[in-house]
């Protein structure tokens, strides 16, 4: 799909895109949109960097709106009775009972209630197994009630869920990510890490963030080795973003995609089902409502605030979740709707919240979902 199919397409959803770039909020939109099994869009649009167009192939870095993959795989884990969703951490980690995190279990860790959430990992300098013991040795915030108090962990126990799908499939995380989801998935050009060699041969399609600083768009490193070649659980995983589009279908599809059975559909209503309600996120600064490692859909708490939202015209059980200043994706089960896209400029949390609902709505006034 070319800029010009979009426009015709989706002409308001062009619009959000060309706004920004004439604001310099961005260069470049990668996007995937399906309804009811059919492909609306599928591309990219602008530049990735100066000379680099942004396409369908280019592969970009989803920060936190990869989170949900290692949050399936986990799940996986649970089908499989190799864990229950209230064992405690310790359990696998026996080493993570310090600082009165001996509680923690592992569905405090899917509704952020665990408490743990500012630790210095270290990454991407420090090795996995540093950054483990980092967290292993870190205490559980003063005054906060595990289970109870609420707060979005950026990164930290998400290390913690890598560390215990890692140990559960006797694999690293990214083996076990590839092994357990991204293969059986179809997900070919997913990645939580690139070894040397892979990055060698993709360098040329990663996608490039830019940062907004006095007025301007300023290029950050996020596409170099040192940050490709590590894994973080929360915020790494990197592909064209079709194929977290991909993702949410197989969701949408009640665990099943392209005959190959991922989830049950009683794991993905579990996922997806609002866990935590109605309570103030210490993180966002706004109540958030939280499945199994998904925001649900919390626009009750406030249609112009609430962070990271899928807009006015989804429904109450939309799923997903954002990455920082940048991509989302997000499954509306009762319109059948898939929605995933990359913008590759980050303009600040208050742009982009503006960004991010003007584009939610206008795909759904582009495909008469109003």
């Amino acid at each position: 799909m070319n800029e010009l199919e979009l426009a015709e397409r989706l002409p308001a959803t062009f619009g959000v895109f060309r706004e920004g770039v004439d604001r310099q909020l961005h260069t470049g939109l990668q996007i995937y949109v399906s309804l009811q099994g059919e492909i609306m869009a599928d591309g990219g649009f602008g530049l990735s960097a100066p000379g680099q167009p942004m396409t369908s192939e280019t592969i970009n870095l989803w920060l936190s709106a990869g989170k949900p993959l290692t949050v399936v795989a986990i799940l996986q884990q649970w089908e499989q009775g190799r864990l229950r969703l209230d064992d405690p951490v310790v359990k696998f980690i026996p080493e993570f009972a310090g600082g009165g995190k001996d509680g923690i279990t592992i569905r405090h860790i899917l509704t952020h209630t665990c408490g743990f959430r500012n630790v210095e990992t270290g990454w991407p300098e420090a090795s996995w197994d540093d950054i483990i013991r980092r967290i292993c040795d870190s205490s559980v915030e003063p005054d906060w009630v595990v289970g109870q108090t609420a707060g979005y962990h950026t990164a930290s126990s998400w290390f913690i869920l890598g560390e215990i799908l890692s140990r559960l499939m006797g694999l690293s995380y990214s083996d076990a990510m590839h092994k357990g989801l991204f293969e059986p998935l179809g997900l070919r050009q997913t990645f939580t890490s690139l070894t040397p060699t892979q990055y060698a041969e993709y360098e040329s399609r990663l996608g490039k963030i830019y940062t907004r600083e006095g007025g301007g768009l300023q290029l950050l490193d996020w596409h170099e080795p040192a940050r490709c070649e590590k894994p973080s659980p929360g915020a790494n995983a990197r592909g064209p973003i079709r194929e977290l589009g991909y993702f949410y279908e197989m969701l949408l599809n009640e665990g099943q995609y392209k005959g190959r059975q991922i989830l049950t559909p009683q794991t993905v209503a579990a996922m997806t089902a609002r866990h935590r309600v109605g309570e103030f996120d210490l993180t966002l600064a706004h109540k958030v409502d939280f499945g199994l490692g998904v925001i649900v859909n919390s626009i009750r708490y406030g249609a112009e605030t609430v962070p990271y939202g899928y807009g006015p015209f989804c429904s109450l059980r939309t799923f997903g979740h954002g990455g920082a200043q940048s991509s989302q994706g997000w499954c509306d089960p009762e319109r059948g709707l898939v929605v995933a896209y990359f913008f590759n400029g980050r303009p600040g949390e208050g742009q982009h919240g503006r960004r991010l609902r003007k584009l939610n709505e206008a795909i759904c006034a582009d495909l008469q979902l109003t």
